[in-house]
């Protein structure tokens, strides 16, 4: 271990082992109340600036009230005020603040529109040196504190055991064909020409550790925008492979997602299917429209001119699936606040349909849950006034007092849709919430699964 320190606070240290390190970092921070954990997975690409960070303990932090309708510019204040760190969530349901629009729908989760805070510890991660910033205690001492910890026990997974029957669906499969028959039905009339529509796999009386269940999620999806957030008894558990926006300097960079097939059984298919889904009609279509809303969001805040679409129709492939994805670009007019920006963007299009404001008066009328955190966006700002946020899907969300663990997952549903076809990707979207929960169970009981 080489250390290099700027000041008793600050300092970078060489990790010979930085999966090692990350996982001992992670059981060291379920002490703190307060937890924000990003984690790239070793999917370095052109605006990824770090392999993970994580936050832990609120030096001070926010969570508006839903009737103040002012959550943004409560943010802009809180990073006025302290011009550090921060780590926070956006929540779906800030469109209302944004639009007249409303969310009546059930919420099981019950977390605040938004939540920011000021760590009092921050640590960044590269590909063998770690940075920890810390505010009460030297960082060495951070370092030997974590050093000295134990990876957490993924043999124990629950205290009461979760069986794949045991996971409900908020829509039954005849509704969730009618409503897609419903929603091309809009379509048709040319109300919309796309819509985001969602549904939610539950369990309730879950009584998961929410930090080894996040751990043993990561294994499986291997995520460059997975998250792990901790906000009193709420847990995010992320795996998402889709950047919301983020900014470097003056620029501001989407790369959203439309367009999911199935990773081949060998490489011969595999490359078979990423053709099929480069070649895609269908998934074209949903892609370029995404990209055209997100250039007229981007356009809010651009310099006239700078808005340009660096990427099309772009194929990568994750663990479980390849994805279509596309980059926009474009640079801060001068006088735009970075929050507006953010602002101005928000809901991400990916996750709405187009046109965006009458597509989420369409879902809050056909979906059933309320989407909270899921569709929002959790991230951070430097002190700089950079950030970078991801997509929350592909993700569980844990309401401990409740014992509710809720996973949604969706589509975007265009004239040409198969509702057979749709219904199939939200179930080949949902396979890792599956596969963790079975994957659990063999821990726990020694392989006997009930596969009912």
């Amino acid at each position: 271990m080489i250390e290099i320190i700027f000041d008793k606070n600050t300092a970078t240290f060489t990790v010979d082992d930085m999966l090692l390190f990350k996982k001992k970092a992670f059981a060291w921070a379920t002490h703190f109340e307060v937890v924000s954990y990003l984690d790239s997975n070793q999917h370095a690409s052109k605006y990824s600036k770090y392999e993970a960070l994580l936050a832990v303990g609120a030096e001070d932090e926010i969570f508006p009230n839903e009737k103040e309708q002012s959550s943004f510019e409560t943010l802009k204040s809180f990073y006025k005020t302290k011009k550090d760190w921060l780590f926070g969530f956006l929540t779906y349901d800030l469109k209302n603040e944004i639009e007249d629009l409303h969310s009546n729908n059930i919420d099981n989760i019950e977390l605040p529109n938004l939540h920011f805070f000021q760590p009092k510890i921050v640590i960044e991660f590269s590909e063998k040196e770690i940075r920890i910033h810390s505010k009460y205690e030297k960082a060495i001492s951070v370092f030997e504190k974590i050093n000295q910890t134990s990876s957490l026990d993924q043999t124990t997974f629950s205290n009461k055991k979760i069986e794949r029957k045991d996971i409900q669906q908020r829509i039954s499969k005849e509704e969730y064909l009618e409503t897609i028959g419903q929603i091309k039905s809009h379509i048709g009339k040319g109300n919309i020409y796309e819509m985001n529509f969602c549904q939610e796999f539950f369990v309730e009386e879950a009584e998961v550790n929410p930090y080894v269940l996040f751990e043993q999620f990561n294994e499986i999806g291997k995520a460059p925008f997975a998250a792990f957030y901790k906000f009193k008894n709420k847990y995010l558990l992320c795996e998402s492979p889709e950047r919301f926006v983020t900014k470097q300097d003056q620029k501001i960079i989407s790369q959203p997602i439309k367009g999911t097939i199935k990773r081949g059984a060998t490489v011969e298919e595999d490359e078979q299917l990423k053709k099929q889904l480069y070649h895609s009609p269908k998934d074209r279509s949903e892609n370029v429209m995404i990209v055209d809303l997100v250039r007229n969001d981007f356009g809010k805040s651009c310099k006239a001119g700078s808005v340009e679409v660096e990427e099309l129709f772009g194929i990568y492939s994750f663990e479980q699936v390849h994805q279509m994805i596309s980059t926009i670009v474009g640079e801060l007019e001068e006088e735009i606040h970075f929050v507006d920006a953010i602002k101005n963007a928000y809901p991400m299009g990916s996750m709405t349909g187009a046109p965006k404001i009458r597509a989420m008066e369409l879902i809050e009328q056909f979906e059933k849950t309320k989407r909270g955190l899921y569709s929002g966006a959790v991230g951070y700002i430097t002190p700089a006034g950079d950030f970078d946020f991801n997509v929350v899907i592909r993700s569980m969300i844990y309401n401990s007092d409740k014992k509710y663990l809720s996973y949604q997952t969706g589509g975007a549903i265009v004239f040409d849709s198969s509702p057979e076809g749709e219904y199939e990707e939200c179930l080949l979207k949902a396979k890792g919430f599956y596969e963790v929960i079975e994957n659990s169970i063999d821990r726990k009981d020694q392989g006997k699964t009930d596969h009912s």
